[in-house]
C-alpha cells in the first residue's frame, strides 16, 4: 500500500516576527508514523545575494557579446549611462559606466543597432538582472523600429502634415477639454490633478483607450473620432506616461497620426518623458514633454489669474479714480464757466445796472429840475424886472382896444373915436381918441 503526506499549511507570526508557514501534524496510513515539517524562512536580501551568486557564477553570463537595439538612453550626471537593449522578442538593462563611455568611439543614439560586450549580474537593491557593459560597437545598422519610425516621418512630413501653418492656437479660457488616454493609468489622475489645480472650471470629458500594444492604434482613433464628433469641446489631450520606444509605439502609428490631424479640435500631446518624440506630437498642435505638461498647457493657473485680476482691478481704480478727478476738475470748470453766462447773473447784472440807471436819471432830473427851477426863478426875476407890472410903476401905461383887446404900441394903430382901456400899475382907465398924433 502506497502512502502519501498530506500537509494542511497554516500562516503564522513567529516570536521573532517573521512569518513563517507550519504544518499540522499527519499520520502516515501504513506505518502510524507522526511527522512536522517545517519550512526554511529566508529574507529578501538573502535571496537577491542567492540569485545574484548563482548568475555570477555561470560562466556563460560573464564576458558576452549582446546584439540589441539601443532605446531610453540616458547619461547620469555623475557620466554613468543607462539604456536598455532590445529585440523583437525580449529587453535587458545595460548600465555602462562613466569611464567605458567617455572612451565610446560614437555617440548612442535611439534606435541604434549595437553589439555591447559586458556580463550579467544582479542590481540587490532593484531586484533587476542588467548587462554592465565595458565594450559598445555599432553594429552598422539601426534599429527596425527606429527605422520605420524614421520613414513614416519623412513620409508624413513631405505631405505637409506637420506643417507650422496647420498648427490651430490653443483656447484661452477652454470650457471643456476632451482627454485620450487610459482609465486605468497614473498619467490620467496625473492631468486631473492638474487641471483641478490650475483650472477647476474647465469640464473633463474622458475618451479612455488602450495606450499600449497592438490593439492600441485603432482604440486611439476611435477615441480621438469620438471626442471630434463633440461639437462644444475647445480642445484635445492625448496622453500616456513614459515607456520604451516599443511601449509608445501605438503614438508612431499612421492612422494615429492622421485621426490627430483630422480632429475638428486643437490637439495637444503629452506622451512618455521629456526626450521622448512620437509621430502624433510632430502632427499635433502643440507637443509637451509630459501628460501633466499637456494639463498645464491647456488650461491657465487660477494663481495667476488671481495675480491678474487684482492687478486688472487695480489698474481699473487708478484709471477711474484718475477719470473721475479729471470729470471733477471738469465739471468744476463748467460750473465756473455756467456761473459766468448764467442768464441770473446777467438778469442780476441788468438789474444792477437798471438801478444804477434810474438813481442815475433821478439824480440828473432831480440836478435838471434845480436847473430848471433856478432858470425859472431866474427867468421870474428877469420877467418881473421887464415885465408890464414893474414898467407900468415906473409911470408907464399899458393900451389896448376894448372891442379887440388888441395892444396899440404906435400912434398909427389908434383911430379917432377908438374905446381903449389904459391899464395903470394900480388900476385902469376907459378913454376915448379924441385925437391921434404921430411923430415925424
Amino acid at each position: 500500500m502506497s502512502s502519501c503526506l498530506i500537509l494542511d499549511w497554516r500562516f503564522h507570526r513567529s516570536a521573532q516576527g517573521k512569518f513563517v508557514y507550519f504544518c499540522n501534524q499527519t499520520t502516515h496510513k501504513s506505518t502510524n508514523v507522526c511527522y512536522n515539517v517545517v519550512m526554511q524562512v529566508r529574507s529578501v536580501s538573502q535571496v537577491t545575494r542567492l540569485v545574484k551568486g548563482l548568475i555570477d557564477s555561470e560562466p556563460g553570463l560573464q564576458g558576452i557579446w549582446v546584439n540589441g537595439e539601443i532605446s531610453n538612453y540616458k547619461r547620469a550626471a555623475s557620466g554613468h549611462c543607462y539604456f536598455t537593449l532590445k529585440d523583437q522578442s525580449a529587453e535587458i538593462r545595460c548600465v555602462m559606466w562613466r569611464n567605458t563611455a567617455s572612451g565610446l568611439r560614437f555617440r548612442p543614439q535611439q534606435g541604434d543597432l549595437v553589439d555591447a560586450h559586458g556580463s550579467v549580474s544582479v542590481y540587490e537593491r532593484g531586484g533587476s538582472y542588467q548587462l554592465y557593459v565595458d565594450q559598445l560597437e555599432q553594429s552598422g545598422s539601426q534599429g527596425l523600429l527606429w527605422q520605420q519610425f524614421l520613414e513614416l516621418k519623412a513620409r508624413l512630413e513631405a505631405e505637409g502634415l506637420f506643417a507650422e501653418e496647420l498648427k490651430r492656437p490653443l483656447p484661452a479660457w477652454p470650457r471643456r477639454i476632451g482627454i485620450v488616454t487610459s482609465a486605468t493609468g497614473a498619467a490620467l489622475r496625473d492631468m486631473l490633478n492638474i487641471l483641478q489645480a490650475r483650472y477647476p472650471l474647465v469640464e473633463v470629458v474622458l475618451a479612455a483607450s488602450l495606450v499600449q500594444g497592438q490593439s492600441a492604434p485603432p482604440a486611439l482613433v476611435r477615441a480621438i473620432e469620438r471626442l471630434g464628433m463633440i461639437s462644444d469641446i475647445d480642445v484635445v489631450i492625448v496622453a500616456r506616461g513614459g515607456g520604451s520606444l516599443e511601449d509608445l509605439w501605438a503614438f508612431n502609428d499612421e492612422a494615429v497620426a492622421r485621426a490627430i490631424a483630422a480632429c475638428p479640435h486643437p490637439v495637444v500631446t503629452g506622451v512618455g518623458h521629456e526626450t521622448d518624440f512620437t509621430i502624433a506630437d510632430f502632427v499635433a498642435d502643440l507637443r509637451t514633454p509630459t501628460p501633466t505638461a499637456a494639463a498645464a498647457a491647456v488650461v491657465p493657473d487660477q494663481r495667476e489669474l488671481s495675480g491678474q485680476l487684482l492687478a486688472m482691478i487695480e489698474r481699473v481704480a487708478e484709471r477711474s479714480a484718475a477719470h473721475l478727478q479729471g470729470k471733477r476738475t471738469a465739471l468744476d470748470r463748467a460750473r465756473r464757466d455756467l456761473s459766468y453766462s448764467d442768464p441770473r447773473r446777467g438778469l442780476r447784472e441788468q438789474r444792477q445796472r437798471m438801478d444804477d440807471l434810474i438813481q442815475r436819471s433821478q439824480r440828473a432830473m432831480a440836478h435838471r429840475l434845480e436847473l430848471l427851477r433856478a432858470r425859472v426863478v431866474q427867468g421870474r426875476a428877469q420877467l418881473r424886472s421887464v415885465g408890464p407890472a414893474q414898467v407900468l410903476s415906473r409911470g408907464y401905461a399899458l393900451i389896448e382896444d376894448t372891442e379887440t383887446g388888441r395892444r396899440l404900441t404906435s400912434a398909427r394903430d389908434a383911430e379917432v373915436g377908438q374905446r381903449l382901456a389904459v391899464h395903470l400899475r394900480d388900476g385902469r382907465l376907459r378913454t376915448r381918441v379924441e385925437e391921434a398924433e404921430r411923430d415925424t
